[in-house]
């Protein structure tokens, strides 16, 4: 375990003060020299030197981040596609359903916090592994539970979430320290390119399998295999490089992590931290709504349209639109994610808050079209299709540039921690209870219409047109960030250079006067 990683904590300070240094240049009535100065970019060699592996090594590692992180989200999307089957195997409704995916969520969102405080402390290698490999095991667990114990499928589903806490919180602070700048922003787009490739290949995945085998039990027993190689992966080919090494400059200190509580303190404070992941949080709402529904609903429309045959007790029901909807999801992703970094990077060039304006112009875009796919179902499926390719591929946008964000305004001792609590927000407020929301309005929905296959499409389309109104509310979030990023980052910037004041407990500062005004500071900065 090296050094980094076992650095003593509990004799950090556990407040921080964000005034500057004297001298410290490029703020506002700073009394050093008034001409910004960004932290210099190392090249490749200066990359090398600073991390102690070679530009292919770094590139190798984050290879194998995004094989894993891609697995991640094809578990996850697995059972959205052969989601009428599990209704059809354990006799459930549409409220019951969307628990499966709330109760992963919501168990995902209370263990991100516990990895975020030993992401930014531990060794992150060790830690994924051994997540990683627990999630492998319960998830083939999962796929033997009897027709009369729907509740033990409740249980596994929400154990999967330590695997997915332990790498989620973890995985790009690992590439946060290893790049920096453009370099940076690229790697994550790779990074994020798994997650929409990833859930489209959960849905490719569960529909074929479960045709091919006869039986979807069998969908849930190929990610486990894969999972095993995975730590395999990480064992052999992953080093921890040293927090925040290549964003300092070389005369200045390393960083030592704070107390929890400054910690959050610190984040609490941040308002560009807040807003995006407000902002990312009507992402999840949406994306985990559309993930477990959509499959459900495209079938629904095709029945009412005559195109297949309703999916009846005892007949297996028709997996195309999963497959359809698979690969609509993974060509969107690939697309959005890809245009959402390279327009931000071309536009940063002129405006410094092009990043959260990209995500607003994506959020705000995606919310027309989501309605317009959801309205004209009844009509052409097609134009349904048409309208869900338009608008997953406007919600894409904005994955990687929201993880770069959040890199850029955070200190790297906190990064896991923000990254954590990123993640309870968004699934808090979002995709942890969207899947049962949506269920839960259509079953009453369908309660107050007579028993038909029109009224169950009808019922899931009107519940989920709320997707459309949160996008827009996290548009507006997003809007929000925007007014504060270019303070946050470059506060952000000073602390990793030693330019602002760590200060000691808030107990132990007394007031002087300095430079004809008063000023706090720890009173062995006095002593003589």
């Amino acid at each position: 375990m090296s050094g980094s990683d076992t650095a003593p904590f509990l004799s950090q300070a556990d407040d921080t003060d964000d005034r500057p240094l004297p001298g410290t240049p490029g703020l506002p009535g700073s009394l050093g020299n008034s001409k910004s100065e960004d932290p210099e970019v190392p090249d490749g060699e200066g990359l090398q030197r600073i991390t102690g592996l070679s530009a292919g090594r770094s590139a190798l590692i984050v290879a194998v981040l995004c094989y894993i992180n891609l697995l991640n989200y094809m578990d996850r999307f697995t059972v959205a596609g052969v989601l009428p089957d599990i209704e059809q195997f354990f006799d459930i409704g549409d409220s019951s359903s969307g628990l499966i995916q709330t109760v992963f969520i919501s168990s995902y969102m209370v263990l991100a916090p516990v990895f975020g405080y030993l992401g930014d402390r531990y060794n992150r290698k060790y830690l994924m592994c051994g997540g990683i490999a627990f999630w492998s095991l319960v998830t083939l667990g999962s796929s033997f539970i009897p027709r009369e114990r729907f509740w033990l499928l409740l249980l596994t589903r929400g154990l999967v979430g330590v695997g997915e806490a332990s790498y989620s919180t973890i995985a790009p602070t690992l590439i946060a320290d290893l790049f920096v700048a453009d370099q940076r922003s690229r790697m994550l787009s790779v990074f994020y390119f798994a997650i929409p490739v990833g859930s489209g290949l959960g849905y490719i995945a569960g529909s074929k399998v479960k045709d091919v085998a006869g039986d979807w039990h069998w969908a849930l027993r190929v990610t486990p295999g894969l999972g095993v190689v995975a730590v395999l992966l990480l064992f052999l080919v992953v080093r921890e490089p040293p927090r925040g090494a290549v964003e300092r400059h070389l005369d200045s200190p390393p960083l030592s992590p704070t107390s929890w509580w400054a910690d959050l303190r610190a984040l609490a404070r941040n308002p560009s931290f807040i807003l995006s992941s407000l902002g990312f949080t009507a992402v999840a709402f949406v994306t985990g709504s559309l993930a477990l529904w959509a499959p459900a609903f495209l079938l629904r429309s095709r029945v009412v349209l005559g195109e297949t045959p309703p999916c009846l007790p005892g007949d297996s029901c028709s997996s195309s639109d999963s497959l359809i909807f698979g690969l609509i999801t993974c060509l969107t992703g690939v697309l959005g994610v890809g245009l959402g970094v390279e327009i931000s990077r071309r536009l940063r060039r002129s405006n410094p808050r092009a990043d959260p304006l990209v995500c607003a112009a994506g959020l705000l875009g995606s919310a027309p079209f989501l309605f317009l796919s959801l309205a004209c179902a009844r009509g052409s499926i097609v134009a349904t299709y048409i309208f869900i390719f338009i608008g997953e591929t406007l919600l894409s946008m904005n994955w990687a540039i929201v993880a770069d964000i959040l890199l850029y305004v955070v200190i790297p001792t906190r990064r896991s921690t923000a990254e954590a609590f990123q993640i309870v927000l968004s699934h808090l407020l979002g995709d942890a209870g969207s899947p049962y929301l949506i269920g839960l309005i259509s079953d009453r929905l369908r309660r107050s219409w007579p028993p038909s296959f029109l009224s169950e499409f009808r019922a899931l389309q009107f519940s989920l047109m709320l997707c459309a109104f949160i996008g827009a509310l996290g548009g507006a979030a997003f809007l929000g960030t925007a007014i504060f990023i270019e303070g946050d980052r470059r506060r952000a910037q000073l602390h990793v250079q030693g330019l602002l004041r760590e200060a000691g407990p808030t107990d132990d500062r007394i007031v002087v006067p300095q430079r004809g005004r008063s000023t706090r500071v720890p009173v062995s900065s006095v002593l003589i």
